[in-house]
């Protein structure tokens, strides 16, 4: 199994602006003195520097644009809605919002098969929507393929029965947690797990701090040292500047690279730098706008594929 792979699916946004259904419990987002139409100029051009920038580091980035069939404001971000598996498996999770449920688009598949991928299988859980239970994709989950364990913080986008019982269907080990921000001095729940973790080859960037229960912090770090991943520990004001927000991809000749937005690695300290430079080299981009108007960051953006060729 595979933890990285070097082909990515992005989608253009065509409506972007502050979606008003997910800024309910997503504390990452503000609003912006602009237009919508300024806004979604701004984040189309971010967009299409970021990819460029990936591109030219040899990155395989599959661009799909977004559809005026429906008002997707996030559809930026397609990894909270499907996850491509090296068996062959696609994933269909069930999304909090439901102006984000429309995000769902089956010609996306015929797109992959066009690029020469195979697609045994699809696992749909979207019928738990019904029950008002949810699970977001690699947003909620962050997958160790290699070691078979999956990390998740609870919150109303990722329910409990939910991953448990991902990891029955995919054979994998659950390391469920509940992680908080400060919110005008509440510690409430962190929307997604990628914002406060992100999960490489051999490190992880987690942001321990947001793990309140002393117990179920060990647990993770326990977990995470057990599989021969370094810890660099982030605070939570990077976290803030979405240095949890990161993933780890192949570009030309297999090279290793972690990618970011241009806030989080303006917002990591020289000894943090060292820390993943020494692994791999930093891709990062600004992505101010979809930053603030949408409360996700560089991971966000990217589906990785893991599909076998046909």
């Amino acid at each position: 199994m595979k933890q990285i792979t070097n082909t990515i699916l992005m989608i253009r946004p065509i409506n972007f602006r502050m979606n008003e259904q997910t800024a309910v419990n997503n504390y990452f987002m503000e609003e912006m003195e602009l237009k919508n139409q300024t806004i979604n100029k701004n984040a189309q051009d971010e967009f299409d520097t970021f990819v460029n920038t990936l591109r030219g580091k040899g990155v395989h980035v599959i661009v799909i644009d977004d559809t005026n069939e429906y008002d997707t404001p996030d559809s930026i971000f397609p990894n909270n809605w499907i996850s491509f598996h090296e068996s062959g498996n696609v994933v269909i999770y069930p999304m909090f919002a439901e102006n984000r449920r429309n995000e769902r688009r089956e010609d996306i598949l015929d797109v992959l098969e066009e690029n020469g991928f195979k697609i045994k299988d699809i696992v749909d859980y979207t019928s738990a929507e019904e029950q008002d239970v949810f699970l977001e994709g690699t947003g909620s989950i962050l997958m160790d393929r290699v070691n078979q364990k999956v990390y998740c913080a609870l919150s109303d986008r990722a329910h409990e029965e939910l991953i448990i019982e991902f990891c029955e269907d995919f054979d994998c080990f659950p390391v469920i947690f509940t992680a908080n921000q400060t919110v005008e001095g509440q510690r409430l729940p962190i929307y997604h797990t990628n914002v406060m973790m992100a999960l490489g080859e051999d490190f992880a960037v987690i942001c321990l701090d947001s793990i309140d229960d002393k117990k179920e912090r060990k647990n993770v770090i326990e977990h995470l040292k057990k599989d021969g991943k370094e810890l660099i520990k982030i605070s939570e004001a990077q976290m803030h500047q979405f240095a949890g927000n990161m993933l780890e991809v192949l570009g030309e000749n297999d090279k290793r690279f972690l990618v970011m937005s241009s806030a989080a690695y303006n917002s990591l300290d020289p000894s943090q730098l060292a820390q993943i430079e020494k692994r791999c080299e930093i891709i990062h981009s600004p992505l101010d706008t979809i930053e603030t108007c949408g409360g996700g960051s560089a991971r966000c953006m990217m589906a990785e594929v893991f599909l076998p060729k046909a």
